[in-house]
């Protein structure tokens, strides 16, 4: 049986087919809005998602219509201080839609981040005409050249790319993007088989070039665990699952940002 990240890869080929046919490298993207990162001053900045569901948790929102809920999500974590919001796009696995991302993007003023199982530069064209000022992209299911490509065609687009690795590997295939000004996620849940390994956080840290904005993702479940990758180097965090499931996400998304802001103040000093 092909592991998770294969299989999600396959079905994002065929929508990439689907996004070619749809005519979007045609589309006019210079009256779109576009927000580029911008990290807070503090030095932390908060990533937060925008999940319904996920192959690991499950269905997160359970009630109301998934447009809104998407949403409403988004909104609080604007009022709780988030730096950018992603959005799961991926329809299979993760409930995700183009619409949420549209939905998303004429909805609050943050950067608003695509993210997917990326495989073809049309989907970044798409990305853009939903109002997406950036993509994620897995180095992983991409080859060097591949990746460097999809960077580029965002880079034309004035969007961000956020490249995210599972091991040293993944972070070797990369570097062959550092000279484009990416941001590099560290994902410690390696999506071809579903197991988390919290420690290539500090594994890997070092490893990325300190000019690179560097994002710690997956598993961070509490505040205390935000100021843990930040005490690691890490720059920005991004959290799903845990915001989305929170009762208070305003209050659960503040409390993540303050203290990423609190612990990279401890490290400036």
């Amino acid at each position: 049986m092909a592991d998770f990240l294969t299989e999600m890869a396959r079905a994002s080929r065929e929508r990439a087919k689907t996004a070619r046919a749809a005519g979007y490298s045609t589309v006019d993207l210079a009256s779109l809005p576009l927000h580029p990162p911008d990290i807070d001053a503090t030095g932390f900045g908060l990533i937060a998602e925008a999940k319904l569901a996920g192959p690991a948790s499950g269905r997160l929102v359970r009630s109301g219509e998934d447009d809104v809920a998407v949403v409403d999500l988004a909104r609080s974590y604007a009022d709780g201080g988030a730096s950018m919001v992603s959005v799961l796009t991926e329809p299979l696995r993760f409930d995700g839609s183009l619409d949420h991302l549209r939905s998303v993007a004429n909805s609050i003023q943050l950067p608003v981040m695509r993210k997917d199982f990326l495989v073809d530069p049309i989907q970044i064209l798409e990305a853009r005409a939903h109002g997406a000022s950036g993509v994620l992209l897995i180095a992983r299911i991409l080859s060097s050249d591949q990746l460097v490509e999809m960077v580029e065609t965002a880079d034309r687009l004035g969007m961000f790319s956020l490249v995210e690795v599972f091991d040293e590997e993944d972070l070797d295939l990369a570097s062959a993007t550092f000279s484009l000004g990416v941001m590099v996620g560290v994902n410690s849940r390696d999506l071809t088989d579903l197991s988390v390994d919290r420690g290539r956080l500090g594994r890997l840290r070092p490893l990325i070039p300190d000019h690179l904005v560097s994002v710690a993702e997956s598993g961070l479940e509490t505040s205390s665990a935000i100021q843990l990758v930040v005490e690691l180097g890490y720059r920005m965090a991004l959290v799903g699952a845990a915001l989305s499931s929170a009762d208070d996400p305003v209050a659960a998304t503040n409390r993540m940002v303050m203290a990423g802001r609190s612990a990279a103040r401890a490290v400036a000093t």
